[in-house]
């Protein structure tokens, strides 16, 4: 019997699967936090804004979209 087992998405991919996904009249920043990682903001036409920090810019980049879609 054979298994399918989904392969994790690389931090590459990750990051691809958002941008590819961002509406293009949405802002973005990202920022490196000296000492405390990633910081993305993103806000959507109609002003609603977010603001995550994370370790990483790809789980910044989640955090954000998550917050906004």
């Amino acid at each position: 019997m054979g298994h399918n087992y989904a392969k994790p998405l690389t931090a590459e991919a990750r990051m691809e699967r958002v941008f590819s996904r961002l509406p293009v009249d949405w802002a973005v920043k990202m920022e490196r936090q000296q000492g405390t990682g990633w910081s993305v903001w993103m806000q959507r036409p109609d002003g609603t804004l977010h603001q995550e920090t994370r370790d990483t810019l790809v789980e910044a980049l989640e955090e954000v979209w998550r917050a906004l879609r």
